[in-house]
């Protein structure tokens, strides 16, 4: 079994996980009635719309 010979720095790590830090958070969609940002195949949670009909009673 393969064993590292040095200690992987600080530096070395925090460069790897760098990458996976500037991702955004893919697969919003906007809101058909109100246009605010929504998960796609779930309730507005600002006007509690869903597929043209009111489904919630939001404030």
């Amino acid at each position: 079994m393969a064993v590292p010979k040095r200690k992987t720095s600080q530096a070395k790590t925090s460069s790897r996980k760098a990458a996976n830090m500037k991702k955004m958070a893919t697969g919003l969609s906007t809101c058909p009635k109100c246009h605010e940002p929504k998960l796609p195949h779930r309730v507005c949670p600002n006007c509690g719309y869903y597929d043209g009909k009111d489904v919630v009673n939001a404030e």
